[in-house]
């Protein structure tokens, strides 16, 4: 089963968008009606849909890297700097992860793009 994303409201909507036409499957925080919550709330909200969390907030960052020092389960951060890679970079290489990887593949980890 590959992996789905649990979208960030810091993401751009043309990524969530661009990964949709791609086949992706994300679910963005506002559609979730966590629009605005607190960075340890949208992580365990992943988790508890099965979801890697996309990110380019650097405070829920800072937060997810604590957990994994701590050794805290959870089902995976994927972090970039706003700016880093273009829109259709970013869709690419989370299709690539979406569609390469499998369920689990990421938990407990903190992935940084681009790749």
């Amino acid at each position: 089963m590959s992996l789905s994303f649990y979208i960030d409201e810091h993401v751009p909507g043309a990524v969530t968008t661009g990964l949709r036409r791609r086949g992706v499957d994300t679910l963005t925080v506002q559609e979730d009606g966590l629009g605005g919550a607190d960075d340890p709330v949208l992580i365990e909200r992943a988790t508890q849909l099965g979801r890697v969390l996309v990110t380019q907030d650097a405070h829920l960052l800072r937060e997810a890297a604590a957990l994994q020092r701590s050794g805290a389960q959870f089902s995976g951060v994927i972090y970039t700097h706003q700016g880093a890679m273009s829109i259709g970079q970013f869709i690419e290489e989370l299709e690539l992860l979406g569609t390469a990887g499998e369920k689990g593949d990421v938990n407990g980890l903190v992935l940084y793009l681009p790749l």
